[in-house]
């Protein structure tokens, strides 16, 4: 790489706040999630999972693709986070990282790479369900359907699902059994009202920017209440994982940690505002994280 191209991926020493620009970019609070629901999904999978070294290798694997999905959309969006108080500190907004074609070809190498490290860790379906991730994130989205619909989230959430999909399929390849399926469910009907929450703190920001989001679209009161339905779906659907063999540990998770998210969706629907949503916001963080590490440890207890 020339030296005027190394400049504008980086213009600068990589110090700790280029290293926290980096992470900002990539999304890795997403990624990191994203690599977790994929450990899940090794985890509750009945069979013989992957050696340590593979399962750490496709754990990050489907981080690094979902890092580079990230890296695309605020590449492409950010003419709409400029518009956005949230956003426009964003690396490609405020100039600190020039735009290029060099960008675009380091994010796709990126993405391949994750896809042909989860081929290698796992087996061909692993590599798929990392890809479609990835793409149903960066392209379906991004590029296809956050600018046209308030939909956009909901299909969004099929992101999570594939990385539960690509660690169970680590496992079972050929066939996915019931539990990891359920695991998938929860994932997709859980991004709703997470984002939903989101937006309706920042619903100024993204009418500015005209992006349909849910409170744009039919007023914070609606989609609050959209969120508090949403929020009841996802804790009726934590619990179908006890039908499938999920123990005590995973059952007390599920039911502390969907009690508090009830309460933070029901107080939101009740009082729409950026304090409530903001509060549901980070309840739906607590909620899957713990949802998440409770059944790793629940399947580990029961091997």
């Amino acid at each position: 790489m020339s030296q005027s191209n190394e400049a504008s991926l980086t213009q600068g020493a990589p110090d700790a706040s280029s290293l926290g620009l980096l992470f900002d970019l990539f999304k890795l609070r997403i990624g990191l999630a994203i690599g977790l629901a994929a450990l899940t999904g090794i985890a509750i999978t009945p069979g013989q999972a992957p050696s340590i070294l593979r399962t750490l290798l496709l754990v990050a694997a489907v981080t690094l693709t979902s890092a580079a999905a990230g890296a695309f959309n605020q590449y492409v969006e950010r003419d709409l986070d400029a518009q956005m108080r949230r956003t426009r500190g964003r690396v490609f907004v405020t100039g600190r990282f020039s735009t290029g074609p060099e960008w675009l070809i380091a994010i796709g190498t990126l993405a391949l790479t994750g896809v042909a490290i989860a081929a290698f860790a796992g087996n061909a379906a692993s590599a798929i369900y990392t890809f479609l991730g990835a793409f149903t994130y960066a392209v379906v989205y991004t590029l296809w359907l956050k600018r046209r619909t308030w939909w956009n989230i909901v299909v969004g959430g099929l992101a999570g699902s594939f990385a539960v999909l690509a660690g169970a399929a680590a496992v079972a390849a050929t066939k996915l059994p019931a539990l990891p399926l359920t695991f998938a469910v929860i994932l997709f009907l859980w991004t709703p009202p997470h984002f939903w929450s989101l937006a309706i703190a920042y619903r100024d920001d993204y009418a500015a920017a005209r992006v349909p989001m849910l409170p744009v679209v039919v007023g914070n009161a609606r989609a609050a209440r959209a969120v508090f339905t949403g929020t009841v779906l996802l804790v009726a659907a934590t619990l179908v994982p006890i039908i499938f063999g999920m123990g005590w540990l995973y059952l007390t998770s599920a039911i502390s940690g969907g009690t508090y998210l009830l309460t933070r969706g029901m107080q939101l629907a009740r009082k729409p505002g950026r304090r409530t949503a903001m509060a549901c916001f980070r309840a739906s963080l607590l909620q899957l994280t713990v949802l998440l590490l409770a059944a790793i440890a629940d399947r580990a207890l029961h091997r």
